[in-house]
């Protein structure tokens, strides 16, 4: 029998979904959630959330927000283009920065739309600013 219960983590990223969408109607300062959430985090994963929003901030024109309560950033249509999830959140051993379909990252039949990350050197960086530009098209 699969277990179809969420557990506690997922059912908070719902909760915070949830309340994202009511704030967001509400007229929130969505980049101010995404700030937020960020200082929220510690270590590792709040380094990589603060780079990763630097990068975005510099290299796109995305906007920032927060998406089932981790740092996410969307195109002019509000659509996910690209987001932050923290190791910590679901209690693994390495955060992600993944690309929503919105993201023009197409190459071929396969292509990866996720990405582990554990340190964003100046390389990684370089490379993730490749990626972000793509995304954005």
């Amino acid at each position: 029998m699969v277990n179809t219960t969420f557990n506690k983590e997922e059912k908070t990223a719902m909760r915070a979904a949830a309340a994202e969408a009511k704030a967001a109607k509400a007229g929130a300062d969505l980049e101010a959630a995404c700030l937020t959430a960020i200082a929220d985090m510690t270590g590792t994963d709040q380094e990589l959330a603060q780079t990763l929003h630097s990068l975005v901030q510099e290299h796109t024109s995305l906007g920032a927000k927060t998406w089932y309560g981790m740092p996410a950033y969307t195109n002019a249509d509000g659509k996910v283009v690209v987001f932050f999830q923290a190791a910590a959140k679901f209690k693994v051993r390495y955060a992600t920065i993944g690309f929503q379909p919105d993201a023009q990252l197409d190459d071929g039949n396969l292509w990866p739309n996720a990405y582990a990350v554990t340190k964003l050197k100046a390389a990684d960086q370089k490379k993730l600013v490749a990626l972000l530009t793509k995304a954005v098209g």
